[in-house]
């Protein structure tokens, strides 16, 4: 089953609207690539979307909670004062400074990425990435697996956040802010498509505030990018020349029902996707 996505109001002369679906990536896993002797070829993959988010943090203050309760502590995601990326910059640089930060995630049946946004052992990836799973692993950029607890999820906003074990050697990526983002800035996509983990994509963003249709909640704005993003993405980061996460890798447009990227995908937005972080590690 899918639903449409908003790709706003098309104008100019001739321009015509080919129907488009959209489908979370982690309801079917995609085969990986395997030795010739043992597979012949990899299988095509049959669903759409990926993911992105993330960045370091802490706790100060206290957050009030319920009467009666204890007061608890606030969450703070350190974030970027940088200011606006410069239009040059060496994106191999910044994929060896992101991919560190970046894991793969194994969930059951499915699949997906993520990356690690604090000291604590926190890890941002989509919510239908771990939907109804039994057990999570998390797979390191230098190979080591490591079992994950699910703090919490928000379905609404198709995200969740993982634990692993304080002083495992995550490297917490760093957050941008969504006023800083510009249409035409350069962004990677770093994730694990089709199993093939630490694969690093490059596009621009696309569009700001661009209506599509996420999680559970309806629908809400993301950016738009041409960044390769492809089953098994969903929940890595999109990042900026600077190698700051400015979005969530989470959804693709598609033409057909057999999916395949065609140079429009849709990450949450770094803001958004903080806030919902900061909210589920609070509580």
């Amino acid at each position: 089953m899918t639903d449409p996505i908003g790709l706003g109001t098309p104008s100019g002369p001739g321009f015509r609207q080919a129907p488009i679906e959209w489908r979370p990536a982690a309801r079917a896993v995609p085969d990986r690539l395997e030795p010739p002797r043992r597979r012949g070829a990899l299988a095509a993959a049959t669903l759409v979307a990926l993911l992105v988010g993330g960045a370091a943090g802490g706790a100060a203050g206290w957050f009030a909670g319920r009467p009666g309760e204890e007061p608890r502590a606030a969450v703070a995601l350190p974030r970027s004062a940088a200011g606006p990326v410069p239009t040059a910059g060496g994106l191999s640089g910044t994929a060896a400074t992101v991919l560190p930060s970046v894991v793969s995630v194994e969930a059951g049946r499915a699949s997906g990425s993520g990356f690690a946004i604090d000291q604590a052992g926190h890890v941002l990836t989509n919510a239908h990435v771990v939907d109804d799973a039994g057990s999570v692993t998390v797979i390191l950029h230098d190979g080591r697996r490591l079992s994950a607890q699910v703090v919490g999820t928000d379905a609404a906003y198709d995200l969740a956040v993982l634990q692993v074990a304080a002083g495992s050697g995550l490297i917490p990526a760093m957050l941008a802010r969504s006023a800083d983002v510009r249409v035409g800035d350069q962004v990677l996509a770093i994730g694990s498509p089709l199993g093939l983990a630490g694969t690093v994509t490059s596009g621009i963003v696309s569009a700001l505030d661009r209506e599509v249709t996420l999680g559970s909640g309806g629908r809400q704005t993301a950016l738009q990018t041409d960044a390769s993003i492809n089953p098994g993405n969903s929940g890595g980061p999109l990042v900026n020349v600077r190698g700051e996460v400015v979005g969530v890798n989470t959804v693709i447009a598609t033409l057909s029902r057999r999916g395949g990227n065609i140079g429009i995908g849709f990450a949450i937005p770094v803001d958004r996707a903080a806030s919902v972080a900061e909210r589920i590690i609070r509580d």
